[in-house]
């Protein structure tokens, strides 16, 4: 009777295996007339097919929104979206706009109270200079 393996689904973490990318979609919304568009305009037109050529794993979607201000909304894996205003800005200054939504989470900006974090405790403890047996000096 031959042996079999047990079947395991790995769960899917970032730092282990593969790196999974937060962002899964990038909406861009501009006006066709407005000036405050003109920047988004030449960015659709000339930088944007360079970036979903190097970014294939991220849907993107294109859409007019006239009389109001361009606006990039990304879409992440945990359900939280990100929208940011690019009203007068040069497509240089948007595409950074861009990788930035890219590079994010979606996550809150929180204070971080500690600066690490862990999902396991620390096998020794917290260390206090209480512990011990006490030292003379």
């Amino acid at each position: 009777m031959p042996l079999q393996a047990l079947r395991t689904v790995a769960k899917p973490q970032n730092g282990v295996g593969a790196f999974i990318l937060q962002c899964k979609r990038l909406d861009f919304h501009y006006c066709d007339w407005a000036g405050s568009s003109k920047g988004m305009n030449a960015f659709l037109t000339k930088t944007l097919p360079a970036f979903a050529a190097r970014n294939p794993g991220i849907e993107l979607h294109v859409s007019p929104r006239p009389g109001r201000h361009p606006v990039l909304r990304g879409a992440y894996i945990n359900g939280c979206h990100k929208a940011i205003c690019v009203r007068n800005m040069q497509p240089a200054e948007i595409l950074d706009k861009v990788q930035l939504l890219k590079a994010g989470s979606g996550e809150k900006l929180r204070r971080e109270r500690r600066p690490v974090k862990s999902a396991n405790e620390s096998v020794r403890g917290v260390w206090s200079p209480f512990h011990g047996g006490g030292y003379k000096v």
